[in-house]
């Protein structure tokens, strides 16, 4: 690929700030070492988590595209920065539960903790102003936010990246309790887009529990660098070994 150049910033959100390259089919996503949490009601920067989001996601990319898990992707530029696919946002989140954390263990009764005895797909509207509210194909297909077609492709690859993230991960010692994804279409096809992260996933180490995700900023638990930076040295322990 030509060398790019970073240009205009066309978009900040949250935890990145996505520029314009002279290739318009490509993005310069920079991430921040802001933290959030509650819908944007709780704020702290946090150094090196940018970095650390970054590296990681990337790792993660590169290993789903192995297993054949498109994503926007391009390369890893430097520690705090990547190239994407540039994508139209598909406006669902998708949360993929193994077991029971968070919200799901206020709305169905259980402990934390609790195993599901199959994973579960959920879908929120992607909109800051609404609280990201849970929706369902229903919602989606009236709303027109995508097709039934490209909601079969979306669900296929979010059970498909949990098998293959679950069984990865439990090698390294590391449960994937949830995680949410994002997607969008690049050239008319679906891909796997955002991030990959202790931001937007719960892991929690196998043997002792300890959280290792950004429920520790949420809980006030402290040691938020900390734990990103386990995951990233068992992940790279494992991958560039």
């Amino acid at each position: 690929m030509p060398e790019l150049n970073k240009l205009e910033q066309i978009y900040e959100g949250k935890a990145k700030k996505v520029f314009r390259t002279e290739n318009p089919d490509i993005y310069w996503i920079e991430y921040k070492d802001s933290a959030t949490a509650f819908n944007g009601e709780k704020k702290a920067e946090i150094e090196n988590k940018g970095v650390l989001n970054n590296r990681i996601s990337a790792l993660f990319f590169q290993y789903l595209a192995k297993q054949g898990v498109p994503s926007h992707f391009v390369e890893l530029i430097n520690d705090r920065e990547m190239l994407v696919k540039s994508l139209q946002i598909i406006p669902v989140e998708v949360v993929a539960r193994n077991i029971v954390a968070g919200s799901l263990a206020k709305r169905v009764g259980q402990p934390e903790g609790t195993p599901l005895a199959k994973p579960v797909l959920e879908f929120y509207y992607k909109d800051d102003a609404l609280g990201d509210p849970m929706i369902n194909e229903y919602h989606i297909a009236a709303m027109e936010w995508a097709t039934p077609e490209q909601m079969d492709v979306i669900k296929a690859i979010a059970l498909k990246v949990n098998e293959i993230l679950k069984e990865f991960l439990a090698g390294l010692n590391i449960d994937l309790v949830d995680f949410k994804l994002e997607f969008g279409l690049h050239n008319g096809e679906v891909l796997l887009g955002d991030e990959i992260s202790p931001d937007t996933c719960r892991f929690w180490d196998s043997r002792t529990r300890e959280k290792l995700d950004k429920d520790r900023f949420r809980r006030d638990m402290g040691g938020l660098e900390e734990a990103y930076r386990e995951i990233l040295n068992r992940l790279e322990g494992k991958l560039k070994g």
